[in-house]
Formats: C-alpha cells, sequence, structure tokens
C-alpha cells in the first residue's frame, strides 16, 4: 500500500515534467481528467516596441474539453517508471483531480515550465503559457536578440560655443611707466596684444585638439554599436544545393480509436459494425501492450481529427479517444 502511495506521490510532483517532455515531439498531450496542452509553431518576429528578434517558437495553448486519455501521457509515463497502464492511469487521474480542486480552491495553479492557470468568479478558466521555455526542437539554443540603438553625436554645435566662449585673458597695466619714450609705450602695448592673442589661441587650439580626441572617442563608440548590431553578413551565403523528395501522398496520424481488443476477431467485429453504419473504419494495427485497434477514420489535420472526435461521441460513443503518430 505506502508503495502506490509513494508511486501516486511521485506522478503528482513529475507529472508536469513528463508532460514538457512529450510538448518536445508532439502537437498535442492530453492529461485525462483535466486537460490538453496543445502547440502551434510560430515563425521568427520582432517586436518593434522593444526592439528584440524572437526566434521560431511552439506557442502553447490549453483546452479543457479534452479530458478523454488518448494513451499517449499514461504510455509514456508508465514505460519510464515501469508501472503497468492501468496502475499510471488511476495515478495520473488522481493528480489531475488534485489540479482541479486546488484551482477552484485558491483560483490559480502555477507551473514554471507550462503557465498559470486562472480561475475567474464565474468558473471560467484562462491558460497564460510560460515565456522560458521554447518547445520548438529546431530553434534549439536560440534566444531573443534585443538590438541596440545607434547614438549619433553632432558636435557642431559644440564647436560653435567653444568659438563663441573663448577666454581671452587681458590684463591692464597697473600703474603708468613715467619717463619712457612714446616709441617704448607703442612697443609695450604691441607686445602686449601679441602676447594676449598667442595666450587665447593657445587656450582656443586646446580646446579643439580635446573636442578632436572626444569625437574622435566617440566614432569609435559608434562603429563598436555599429558592429555589436549587426546580425547578419553582407556576403552572400552560398548554400550547397539539397535534393527534396517530394511525396504526394499525406500522411494520416491522427486516428480516432473505437477500440483495442486482445482478440482479433472482436476487432474484426467491431470494423464491420462501424462500416454499416456508414464509417471509414479499418483496422490500425497492435500497439504496445498487444491490443488490437479499431479507428473510426485517419486524418492529417489535427484541427479536423478532433471536430470529427467530437461528433462520434455524441453520435456513437463517448469512449471513443484520439490517438496522434509521428
Amino acid at each position: 500500500m505506502s508503495r502506490l502511495l509513494n508511486f501516486a506521490i511521485f506522478v503528482l510532483m513529475q507529472l508536469e515534467n513528463y508532460i514538457s517532455s512529450l510538448l518536445y515531439r508532439y502537437q498535442c498531450v492530453v492529461v485525462p481528467g483535466f486537460g490538453a496542452f496543445l502547440c502551434q509553431i510560430k515563425s521568427a518576429s520582432l517586436q518593434v516596441e522593444s526592439n528584440t528578434f524572437l526566434p521560431p517558437y511552439k506557442e502553447l495553448s490549453f483546452n479543457s474539453q479534452l479530458q478523454t486519455s488518448d494513451g499517449l501521457l499514461v504510455s509514456h509515463i508508465a514505460q519510464a517508471e515501469g508501472k503497468s497502464y492501468e496502475e499510471t492511469l488511476e495515478n495520473v487521474l488522481s493528480a489531475a483531480k488534485d489540479w482541479s480542486e486546488t484551482l477552484k480552491t485558491e483560483k490559480q495553479l502555477d507551473f514554471p515550465d507550462l503557465g498559470s492557470f486562472r480561475m475567474n468568479q464565474e468558473g471560467r478558466i484562462s491558460f497564460e503559457p510560460t515565456t522560458r521555455v521554447n518547445y520548438l526542437m529546431s530553434s534549439f539554443g536560440l534566444s531573443p536578440v534585443i538590438a541596440n540603438g545607434v547614438t549619433r553625436e553632432v558636435l557642431k554645435e559644440e564647436v560653435r560655443q567653444i568659438e563663441t566662449n573663448i577666454p581671452f585673458t587681458i590684463t591692464p597695466e597697473a600703474r603708468k611707466v613715467k619717463g619712457l619714450r612714446p616709441l617704448y609705450k607703442y612697443a609695450a602695448v604691441v607686445l602686449l596684444a601679441v602676447s594676449t592673442t598667442l595666450s587665447g589661441y593657445s587656450l582656443y587650439q586646446e580646446k579643439i585638439d580635446s573636442t578632436a580626441i572626444a569625437y574622435e572617442k566617440a566614432q569609435k563608440e559608434v562603429s563598436k554599436s555599429i558592429q555589436e548590431a549587426t546580425f547578419f553578413s553582407t556576403r552572400p551565403v552560398e548554400l550547397p544545393s539539397i535534393n527534396l523528395n517530394v511525396h504526394s501522398k499525406i500522411e494520416r496520424s491522427h486516428h480516432i480509436i473505437a477500440g483495442a481488443y486482445r482478440i482479433r476477431e472482436n476487432a474484426d467485429k467491431r470494423i464491420s459494425q462501424l462500416l454499416s453504419r456508414g464509417y471509414d473504419a479499418r483496422y490500425l494495427g497492435q500497439n504496445r501492450y498487444g491490443l488490437y485497434q479499431v479507428t473510426y477514420a485517419s486524418f492529417a489535420d489535427p484541427n479536423q481529427a478532433l471536430e470529427f472526435l467530437k461528433k462520434v461521441r455524441s453520435e456513437d460513443s463517448a469512449d471513443a479517444w484520439l490517438l496522434s503518430m509521428d
């Protein structure tokens, strides 16, 4: 008894991790008794307001109406933990029930690798997917890139201010020099004017040199920013030729399962019944547990498969479920 209890607690704690691992490989993962996590591939994009380049990713959503097990999640956990399918299904349903009770009582349920659930006053559930995990395998290792804006400094106005505010310093004579001839007086005035001019020019030249150094430093910083903000080389990239074999046949990998039987004759009888009712029923093969599977129909589009599943459950059997295969 304690062993079963420990396994149930383990499933409750690790269920999020199992769901996350399957979302890398599948577009739909159903949690029996709780709902289904669905993925849709989105192309790379640019957020203009934040100058951020986003790589391609899988957009995650949640559908609370798909609660019937398709066998994917339960089979994955049973194989990983070495448990039976029936025992694992029971523990997954128990964990899903705990999630639902927590959502009803606390009005929120958070999973770091999946997203956050919220329940409003009307009892409706909203889901906000996480942004920390990208489930698209082809984008592994790619992260959002922020482009730094290029700042250009214009020093024209600063040069004008320097030219108009040159600090000329003229020191007047402290006292008159008596006894000097007029020629000496004029020579002293000329010498003072020349000295003042040279002093002012020296200060002006020094200010201009410092401005030029600052301008050169600013240009280096701008060039560095431009190089850091360049994401693509201007040189053309030569790509090798690729030969693709295009098959016109559409792979129908989404099957609406009518039942799984231990005896082949029972599966054949079920196919005959469904064919007589107008369904495109056929024998799908044996699953990993040796059961003979019978399908109502198969689809290439998962959305068409889900619509057909709703129709079958309302018209023929509520036990029908969806099986998606790679």
